[in-house]
């Protein structure tokens, strides 16, 4: 297990897998979906009528 552990195979890994997840933070959209915004939009419009 140990051997595994600090194999080049097992390093590179888990460097592209954390180069990866770090990726995927920092390059998240700040604007929230344009599907959400319409759908509360729409619901308010509903209880502006009631």
């Amino acid at each position: 297990m140990k051997s595994f552990l600090k194999s080049d195979l097992f390093l590179r890994f888990l460097g592209g897998f954390a180069l990866g997840a770090v990726g995927m933070f920092l390059l998240q959209p700040n604007d929230p979906p344009a599907f959400a915004s319409t759908a509360l939009a729409a619901s308010t419009a509903d209880h502006a009528g009631l």
